[in-house]
């Protein structure tokens, strides 16, 4: 955040007497600066700001003149020293304010108070947080020490002669790292290991002797998951140690190590969550119970006993078994609450979604329980194998209950158990989970008559019910004793004041068949539905069959409207009286969902009572068009000039319009997985090229690496359906698409066996957007597989057929990419001109984010040419822009290309600094090839420093990846790693 260059003061401290009242503050802690409000004062000469300084650090203690030559000469003053003394503080005197600088006893001082010195600040904020660590509060620790070191503004006392300066420059230089190493062992404590490797490795670099900072890092990477770079870096610094000095590591350094090297599961897992203190994060996501609990007394005693048992030697798993609505949730919330005093360390719960077409995975859920528990998201490891480990290591040592709702079946839930005693997880699943090893079974069953009497009184109330006793008897019995649909059935009673009892009993008996009927399976459920859904009036029934067509998670209220083809406001009354009527759910302001077994009978009914076919199909193509316009304005404003816009499929509904291209971007990542599942729910003919082209201007949320997996599974599915319709102008599209997600995930081969495919089919269908994108498209893939003069041609063709469409933006693409190929080809000059006249276009246009890319290529040729500070600010532009718009793939590659620069200027600690912070950035994103190619740089960087053992682990891990795929670059690294050995 910029500020007007002074000391930052903290936020809650009030104004002190002399200094701070008169407006004067004061820095040592970098350049000697005086300020009058916000008025920077002149303080003089380099001796002058040096006897400023010393009186500074005097604390309003007198210094003699004798100690104020000392300081500012040493052994050695001027002849006439004591008469510049007496200079510099008239002069001072004439700056500051009357009274600030006094004379006495000889000597001068300063008469300020401790608020006005920067330092001072410092020091109290340093104290508060050691406090605050004693006290067991880190976070607040954390924050405190932050705010000391944020005063810092550079080297202290930086360019201020003299020995006293030196000595003090040393002392607090001693200091800021103490504090510096205190915060970064609170970020370890708090689980920011991932965070801390980039500063760690620039540290270690600047001070290779220091071993705090080595054991830190050591640290940092095995928590990482990277504990051969950690033993590496203990390789390292033993080295180091005995060729500089000729000891050993410290003791503790070689205690880090063991523990590494035995796997310790204490030293995997951060203080704050080994050792919870206020501070540590307790989920309680419990859902509330119902306060009409009813029944269930030898089931609630039965499973409290068995959660009981956690507090023993084991870990307790409870499975509840049953049809739908019977009650599963209902009995496991309850239970739940009344147990949570036995798990003081929190309570998880998740919706499994078991019995729908999408069940949760458990990649996905692991990573929303690790949020639950404290884990920052770059700690969360990619594969639900590693996850579930890490989750399991969390909860060691903890006592936490985990209530899992809705479960597909054990192959499910297995990564989502605990671990060890102290925790316990219940299960709901309408199937009984006979292979879920060692797991306490409960068998369901629907309320006994008593039991449903009980509940359908308390919701509906004694005097009603009382009165009518056999009719309500008559009622749950209809209901065949189930839980959900008495309650359905109680809530249309007691909401209409002018019914009897016996009036809905009548209501129900032309369903009593169906109910007997139906007291198996899902139908059981479906019947209980219908009574809800009866009671609809027209307009309600459209609008709950027809949202239930939807696939995805839930509905946002444009979305609805656009299936209901209503003004938003119209359908937000209709969905509020569904939510009424609890047979729709309020998942969020603006936003609606189905119980998924409400959605199966939802869209039963859709099937029944449309009039005609043609009305569901309509309501889905109103929905697709809805998302395709509205990503199509968002695509717009992010790559303004781009022609994609305007040669997608037309659509007959229109979309949201924005203002900024970030409201654009918020859109579009809210709603991705509603989108992606629009787009895989529209392949079929008549809607299928829209769903090919709603991917395409989709195509940020695989870029971005924030739903690339799940776009490249729906591009997949499109791609299948494209062809099973026999369209090759969709096939040539949905081409492009998947060439879009396999760019994104490295898998160069399969996107460039796409490209050409695509291009065939374009030439058969005359589409020239598709032609110039996979020209496009190809020419990077041959480069990337260093065929650069085959690149080179299709590139050529690519800014052709741009051009010939009148897309300046995609022609300035072209150019880019055109500049890598004649790059690699040794036509620099080229290159360069290339690169710069497809970023003049892009910044003509307003294309920002294209922009960025176009400085990204321009950089790489800048680096080429030896104009490497040139190229630094092509790239950090291009980085600032990639991160705004969330572009984590280029925002990687940008950390990365920066190392490249600082390692060719010889800059190796902020080289391996930059590197790091793109492998952290690049997680889950980006594929394997581009993660060697960090892993190199960061290898040159590490073994520039020093750390050669852990160079040598990064560039092993390169090469592994590079013989996987048959990369030319493994001979390159076989022979690097054979010459480092040999020397």
């Amino acid at each position: 955040m910029e500020h007007d260059g002074g000391p930052r003061a903290p936020e809650q401290r009030a104004p002190a007497a002399t200094g701070e009242r008169d407006g004067l503050r004061f820095s040592v802690l970098g350049p000697v600066r005086a300020w009058r409000g916000t008025e920077t004062l002149s303080s003089g000469s380099p001796q002058q700001r040096a006897l400023l300084a010393a009186l500074l650090l005097r604390d309003g203690r007198t210094a003699t003149a004798g100690e104020l030559i000392d300081a500012l000469w040493g052994d050695d003053p001027p002849s006439r020293a004591l008469a510049a003394v007496r200079t510099y503080a008239s002069r001072l005197r004439k700056v500051l304010n009357p009274g600030v600088l006094v004379s006495e006893s000889g000597g001068y001082a300063l008469r300020t108070t401790p608020e006005a010195l920067d330092l001072n600040l410092a020091e109290e904020l340093a104290g508060d947080a050691d406090r605050a660590r004693a006290a067991g509060d880190r976070r607040q620790a954390r924050t405190l020490i932050n705010k000391s070191l944020d005063l810092w503004n550079g080297e202290a006392l930086a360019s201020v002669p003299g020995p006293y300066a030196e000595t003090q420059r040393a002392r607090l230089e001693e200091w800021r790292l103490q504090l510096t190493e205190a915060r970064l062992d609170m970020d370890l404590e708090a689980g920011c290991h991932a965070e801390a490797v980039s500063e760690l490795t620039s540290l270690t670099a600047a001070h290779p002797l220091r071993e705090r900072l080595r054991e830190l890092l050591m640290l940092a990477l095995y928590r990482s998951g990277r504990q051969a770079e950690a033993l590496a870096v203990y390789a390292d610094t033993r080295r180091l140690l005995a060729e500089e000095l000729g000891v050993d590591p410290c003791a503790e350094l070689s205690r880090l190590q063991e523990r590494i090297l035995r796997a310790d599961t204490e030293l995997a897992r951060p203080k704050e969550e080994s050792a919870p203190t206020h501070s540590v994060l307790r989920p309680a996501q419990l859902p509330a119970t119902v306060p009409d609990f009813t029944g269930r007394a030898a089931f609630v005693q039965e499973l409290g006993d068995r959660l009981a048992t956690a507090e023993g030697s084991v870990m307790a798993v409870s499975a509840l078994a049953g049809i739908g609505g019977v009650g599963k949730t209902t009995l496991a919330v309850h239970v739940a609450q009344a147990a949570r005093e036995h798990f003081p360390d929190g309570q998880l719960y998740v919706d499994l979604q078991g019995a729908g077409t999408r069940s949760a995975e458990p990649a996905t859920v692991l990573g929303s329980f690790l949020r639950a528990l404290g884990l920052p998201v770059a700690a969360i490891p990619d594969s639900v194998e590693d996850r579930s480990a890490l989750y399991r290591s969390t909860l060691a040592g903890r006592r936490v209950l985990v209530l899992l709702d809705n479960a597909r079946d054990a192959a499910q839930l297995r990564p989502l158990l605990p671990g060890t005693a102290g925790c316990a997880a219940l299960v709901t699943s309408r199937g009984r989970m006979v292979d879920l090893a060692g797991a306490h079974l409960v068998d369901l069953d629907v309320m006994s008559p008593e039991e449903a009497l009980q509940l359908f009184t308390r919701i509906v109330g004694r005097e009603r019910v009382g009165a009518e006793r056999e009719a309500a008897l008559d009622v749950v019995a209809a209901c065949g004793f189930l839980p959900l649909a008495i309650r359905i059935a109680a809530s249309r009673l007691a909401s209409r004041r002018t019914w009897t009892v016996s009036v809905l009993a009548a209501k129900l008996a032309d369903e009593r068949r169906r109910l007997d009927e139906l007291q198996a399976g899902d139908l059981a459920v479906k019947a209980t539905f219908e009574l809800g859904y009866g009671a609809l009036d027209p307009s309600q029934a459209r609008a709950f069959r027809l949202l239930g067509l939807a696939d995805g998670p839930d509905i946002s209220l444009p979305a609805a409207a656009a299936v209901l083809d209503l003004p938003a406001q119209d359908a937000e009354d209709l969905l509020e009286s569904l939510v009424d009527t609890s047979l729709l759910e309020s998942a969020a302001p603006g936003r609606y969902r189905y119980h998924d077994l409400v959605r199966l009978y939802a869209r039963a009914c859709a099937e029944r009572d449309e009039q005609s076919e043609s009305e569901r199909h309509s309501a889905l193509s109103r929905l697709l068009d809805f998302y395709l316009a509205t990503a199509a304005n968002a695509y717009a404003l992010e790559r303004r000039g781009d022609r994609l816009p305007d040669l997608l499929e037309p659509t007959s509904y229109p979309g949201l319009s924005f203002t900024d291209r970030h409201d654009g971007e918020d859109w579009l990542y809210t709603e991705a997985n509603c989108l992606l599942a629009c787009a895989h729910q529209s392949a079929r003919p008549g809607t299928l090229r829209r769903a090919v082209d709603l991917l395409w201007v989709s195509l940020d949320l695989s870029e971005s690496g924030a739903n690339s997996k799940e776009y490249e599974t729906t591009a997949a599915g499109v791609l299948t359906a494209a062809r099973a319709c026999g369209d090759p102008w969709a096939e040539g599209r949905a081409l492009i698409n998947m060439c879009i997600a396999h760019r994104v995930a490295g898998q160069f081969g399969e996107a460039e066996r796409e490209a050409e495919q695509a291009l065939v089919l374009a030439h058969r269908t005359n589409d020239l957007m598709t032609k110039a994108w996979a020209s496009n498209h190809w020419g990077i893939f041959a480069y990337y597989q260093n065929r650069f003069a085959e690149g080179e041609r299709h590139l050529t063709q690519a800014m052709e057929d741009f051009r010939e469409g009148g897309d300046e933006a995609g022609e300035a693409s072209a150019l880019c990419n055109l500049s890598r190929a004649r790059l690699a080809l040794g036509r620099t000059a080229s290159a360069i001109a290339l690169a710069q006249r497809g970023m003049e276009i892009y910044d003509r246009t307003g294309n920002t984010l294209r922009g960025a890319n176009a400085r990204y290529a321009l950089g790489i040729a800048l680096v080429q040419n030896g104009h490497l500070t040139d190229a630094a600010d092509r790239f950090t532009e291009a980085l600032a822009t990639f991160r705004d718009s969330r572009q984590r793939l280029w925002e990687g590659m940008a950390l990365f290309r920066l190392a490249e620069i600082d390692l060719l200027a010889r800059r190796a600690a902020q080289a391996a600094s930059n590197a790091e912070m793109a492998l952290t950035v690049l997680r889950g994103v980006g594929g394997d090839w581009r993660r060697a190619n960090v892993l190199m740089t960061l290898g040159h960087a590490l073994n520039s420093i020093g750390q050669t053992r852990r160079a040598q682990v990064c560039w092993r891990d390169a090469l592994a990846t590079y013989e996987k795929q048959g990369s030319p670059e493994a001979a390159d690294v076989h022979a690097l790693l054979s010459s480092v050995a040999a020397a």
